[in-house]
């Protein structure tokens, strides 16, 4: 008689025997990082690649401001949002559910971000185009679409059944690959004076709005550094991580609080090195397309859009480098697709949960739920591409939907911080003024940009 098959490990259910004390030193604490870089595997990628590098291109350095805000306001509701899971041991969606307002068998909040995330596709299925344009140009007897079918073929084969440890380590290699490749070319870049010079940078800090971009930075907005999907996708990380789980139950006990503070640290510093690497990266990309393609009167566009993003390479590293873009360039945009998908599946599965489809001590129905996801969300934007045929319009749509969702994901989190929070693990005072500063920020920025999307 054959053994049964070994219990499935549930992160969402707590485990006595999971409970760990946090690290204390610095490269032991470095070493249980890694819910952020999964993170970065997804905002290293559309946002980056396509939507900065056109605003670059249409803006010039005008916008330089909006990708600093963008990249430096987000973390503090991403901290919060990680600090009442790990406390909590509840889900992203779980929490969020739970904020007043108008409700259709679960909160407002919850089918705002479906909503959202059915735009999203747009960016998923500009992903898959993506690729499948550098794939194309390599092997130009393949057709495009044929290239697309075969992305959503291994794509489903490496997603399903695909643990949290392998989706974190495709995911690191991926943030490494293009982001020094590119962050070489924008440091080369100073060496051209006719495409660079300190006066330009400076003059991105002004606070002006871009005039002839202006809809293409609210995507980038909401989509640059850590954006409203990834927002609600990090707390389902850190419970696969392990953070909750190694914390415990909540008992009010001193050992659940140092527990809780120690592993809500570690989680501070994977937020830091996450936003550190996207920063960094997001930079480098915007760089490249105001001082290349901007002083050249070149935006991406539709089936153009590769040949044209590849001249920043070209254009400072030079001709040889064209073999790494287009690696890069896969790798970059792939490694989106991938870790989006992984994320958003487990987040669509948690939804199914909390309108009762399955327990929440049912893990096998939650990795049944989850499978089912990974293909509703890879095909439908891998068809949604041949359709529409256009990676950059699809990434501005998802965007502006991204954008027009941060300011309802600063007001549920501001409601769990101060409704939900367990008190002996509220953030300190410098904590809750970031808080809000970023949840004002935001509210104000995203006003403004719809209040001139109506006007003119």
């Amino acid at each position: 008689m054959s053994a049964s098959p070994p219990a499935l490990k549930d992160p969402y259910q707590y485990d006595p025997a999971a409970v760990e004390e946090p690290p204390r030193g610095l490269f032991s604490i470095l070493r249980r990082i890694g819910p952020g870089m999964i993170l970065a595997a997804s905002i290293v990628g559309s946002g980056e690649l396509i939507a900065t590098t056109t605003l670059g291109a249409e803006a010039g350095y005008t916008a330089l401001w909006v990708i600093l805000i963008s990249c430096f306001l987000k973390p503090a509701l991403q901290a919060e949002l990680g600090r009442f899971c790990i406390a909590t041991g509840e889900t992203g969606l779980a929490g969020l559910t739970q904020v007043p307002g108008p409700r259709a068998g679960l909160g407002w909040v919850v089918w705002a971000w479906v909503g959202m995330i059915l735009m999203t596709r747009f960016q998923i299925g500009a992903m898959f185009g993506g690729v499948a344009q550098v794939l194309n140009i390599l092997i130009p007897g393949v057709h495009v679409n044929v290239w697309v079918v075969v992305l959503l073929g291994v794509t489903l084969a490496l997603l399903l059944g695909g643990g949290y440890e392998r989706i974190e380590g495709l995911a690191t290699i991926k943030v490494g690959l293009f982001t020094m490749l590119t962050l070489m070319a924008a440091l080369l870049l100073i060496r051209h004076p006719q495409d660079f010079n300190w006066d330009k940078l400076m003059q991105g800090l002004n606070f002006d709005l871009p005039k002839g971009g202006l809809a293409t930075a609210v995507a980038v907005f909401g989509i640059t550094g850590v954006g409203a999907a990834e927002l609600i996708m990090y707390p389902y990380w850190c419970v696969e991580k392990g953070y909750a789980q190694f914390t415990g139950r909540q008992d009010g006990s001193e050992d659940w609080k140092r527990r809780a503070r120690g592993w809500v640290r570690v989680m501070h510093f994977d937020i830091l090195a996450t936003m550190v690497i996207y920063t960094v990266a997001t930079l480098a990309f915007y760089l490249l397309g105001a001082g290349i393609l901007n002083s050249r009167g070149m935006v991406p566009k539709a089936n153009d859009m590769i040949p044209v993003l590849s001249r920043m390479y070209t254009e400072t590293l030079g001709s040889w480098v064209i073999w790494l873009f287009y690696a890069g360039a896969i790798a970059t945009l792939y490694g989106t697709i991938f870790a989006a998908t992984a994320a958003e599946s487990r987040v669509f599965a948690d939804l199914c949960r909390l309108l009762g489809k399955f327990r929440s001590d049912d893990y096998p129905a939650r990795i049944k739920y989850r499978q089912r996801f990974v293909w509703i969300l890879t095909v439908v934007p891998a068809f949604g591409y041949m359709l529409i045929q256009s990676p950059v319009n699809m990434v501005k749509a998802g965007g502006v939907a991204q954008a027009c969702m941060l300011p309802v994901i600063a007001v549920g989190t501001l409601y769990l911080r101060y409704r939900k929070m367990p008190r002996e693990l509220h953030s300190p005072v410098w904590m809750d003024a970031g808080l809000w500063i970023a949840s004002v920020a935001i509210f104000g920025m995203i006003g403004y940009y719809l209040y001139l999307l109506v006007a003119f």
